[in-house]
């Protein structure tokens, strides 16, 4: 069976996270992180240069809710972005419920001794790894992944 790639995305309005994983692995890794400009538009020139690079099989998208899992203010945000990912490149979108990823991301980065002060630069992207490693370890569970959470 051939392994699937995925990159892996927490969405904002001013910076986008970014990882990349694959069912070979099992793991993410935290990637990059592309700026969001004023007017709400992602960099696409550097994702195209991600997917380039990566090529992907497929997309992750965190979809944030609130702790009830109801939809919130970002919500439709997230999934227009993710709308947009599977237009611009003709690859599956899953959208990953991100309740508590940045919390997560956060205790990661002061684990790696990572001061509050410096870990904005990093914690879209570590957000965007714990996202994708959550989508991969249920397709683990899955253990075919034709199940996996958010299809």
């Amino acid at each position: 069976m051939t392994a699937r790639v995925f990159l892996g995305f927490d969405y904002g309005q001013k910076f986008i996270g970014v990882a990349v994983g694959s069912t070979h692995s099992g793991t993410a890794q935290a990637l990059a992180t592309v700026r969001v400009s004023a007017q709400k538009t992602p960099d696409w020139d550097h994702i195209s240069r991600l997917v380039t690079q990566w090529r992907p099989t497929e997309f992750v998208v965190g979809l944030p809710l609130n702790m009830d899992g109801t939809p919130q203010a970002m919500t439709r945000a997230a999934r227009t972005f993710g709308e947009r990912l599977r237009d611009r490149y003709n690859l599956p979108v899953h959208m990953v419920d991100e309740r508590l990823t940045t919390q997560i991301a956060k205790d990661v980065l002061y684990a790696e001794g990572v001061p509050g002060t410096r870990q904005k630069s990093r914690l879209d992207e570590v957000a965007a790894q714990t996202i994708l490693q959550a989508f991969l370890n249920t397709m683990d569970a899955d253990n075919d992944g034709n199940d996996a959470p958010g299809n």
